[in-house]
């Protein structure tokens, strides 16, 4: 018999039908809807692997209900969402999806820095409010982007993919991170800082940290308070990473400029998010990796990983905590 192959969340056929051989596929039909827990539950008890999404809680109760269980492929480059060391308890492997999304998810985030910085997202609401009666010197003047000094919290593939964007704006480029990087130094020309010393100096604060108790709120009211009152702080990494009343204080009470989030605590939220009715705020449902090229790349990685483990295999990505 064939391995079965559980599927959060229904994806292209045209990714599926390769693997279709050599596997029994099983999926959660909605395309947009998260599978429900019960439903994930018992669905897990027949799977010999399981390709999840992060809105999947990849726990120590599911793993327990996965007797058959080989690998867990997360279609993320994070894996917040799974308990790792219980699926390594149990023998599962787990992987992620690295490389595949960094430089569509660098565009985005320089896409969203900028949106932030020049106002485009209220510009745009402008016009569809038909508030635009005249033409004024100052009329939604927003701040410049080029030759601003940026500074990149978490200086992985996608933070220096993100460096490398800045320095063809004619930025200067400050990291900080839990170990030097000598080739983006020596490269891109980035400059490490202190975290205190990174907050105060840059004109653009990016977050770009995985969640671990370590990151957790790491932008807390101390480090926004840290930051210059013309700064712009942009989360591209984890909701967790910040703590949300506080960045909504330091942006109602002028203590930094703007922000454009694409992350946020308690995904999926809606209009009623007090960030969310900021007109200083940009905000994006989580798109970061969201092209139809590296949604499908990603996809299809883990299908890859799959594939390897159940062919005897090391597979392409495992994380890197196993």
């Amino acid at each position: 018999m064939k391995p079965v192959i559980y599927v959060t969340r229904k994806i292209p056929e045209k990714v599926l039908k390769p693997y279709r051989s050599h596997f029994d596929v099983r999926m959660w039909e909605a395309a947009d809807e998260p599978v429900p827990r019960d439903v994930l539950l018992k669905e897990i008890q027949d799977a010999d692997g399981l390709l999840c999404l992060l809105t999947e809680q990849i726990d120590r109760e599911l793993l327990e209900h996965g007797e058959k269980l080989k690998i867990v492929a997360n279609m993320a480059v994070g894996f917040d969402n799974v308990d790792v060391a219980a699926a390594k308890e149990r023998g599962v492997m787990v992987t992620n999806t690295p490389d595949v999304l960094t430089d569509t998810t660098a565009d985005l985030t320089f896409a969203l820095l900028m949106a932030a910085a020049r106002r485009i997202v209220e510009a745009s609401e402008y016009i569809k409010s038909n508030a635009w009666e005249n033409w004024s010197p100052y009329l939604l003047a927003g701040a410049d982007v080029h030759h601003k000094t940026i500074g990149i919290v978490g200086m992985g593939r996608i933070g220096q993919a993100v460096a490398k964007r800045a320095k063809g704006f004619d930025m200067h480029v400050m990291y900080h991170a839990r170990s030097r990087k000598p080739d983006a130094e020596r490269e891109i020309g980035a400059v490490y800082k202190a975290f205190d010393e990174l907050l105060a100096e840059s004109d653009f604060v990016v977050c770009l940290v995985p969640l671990t108790n370590q990151t957790a709120d790491l932008f807390n009211r101390e480090a926004f308070r840290k930051m210059k009152n013309s700064a712009v702080f942009v989360n591209v990494s984890r909701g967790g990473t910040v703590d949300e009343d506080a960045l909504y204080d330091a942006l109602t009470k002028g203590e930094i400029r703007a922000a454009g989030l694409d992350v946020f605590k308690g995904e999926p939220i809606g209009a009623e998010h007090p960030l969310v009715q900021l007109d200083n705020v940009a905000a994006l449902p989580h798109i970061g990796s969201a092209s139809e090229e590296t949604r499908s790349k990603m996809l299809t990685l883990c299908l890859d990983n799959v594939t390897a483990v159940f062919n005897g295999e090391k597979p392409l990505t495992p994380v890197s905590t196993q």
